[in-house]
């Protein structure tokens, strides 16, 4: 992952509709929800939420596809791991030794 396509991700989960949508999705897992039901979840307008949607989804965080009259919002789950391993990947380098590994010493 580039450090680029890093930071605007980071900056788009940086929003907390944006993260509260992010999170809700996650939580509902890979088949995701219908618009209608994130809405009813976050009591966020839809034209508010249709923006941040997008946003998300230009960032690649993640999917809709329409299914019969629903418009359903997944996470992308590689687009987040790749994100949290891009965080991981350098802990502690400098030191030899990560305080994260081994025995839940986070």
């Amino acid at each position: 992952m580039e450090l680029d396509q890093a930071a605007r991700q980071l900056e788009s989960l940086g929003n907390p509709t944006r993260l509260a949508i992010f999170r809700t999705l996650v939580r509902a897992g890979p088949n995701g929800l219908p618009v209608g039901a994130l809405q009813s979840q976050l009591k966020v307008p839809g034209s508010t939420l249709s923006h941040h949607l997008s946003h998300l989804v230009r960032e690649g965080l993640l999917t809709q596809e329409r299914k019969g009259r629903q418009l359903l919002c997944a996470p992308r789950f590689p687009a987040m791991r790749e994100l949290v391993d891009f965080l991981y990947l350098e802990c502690c380098c400098e030191e030899g030794a990560c305080p994260l590994d081994g025995e839940g010493n986070a």
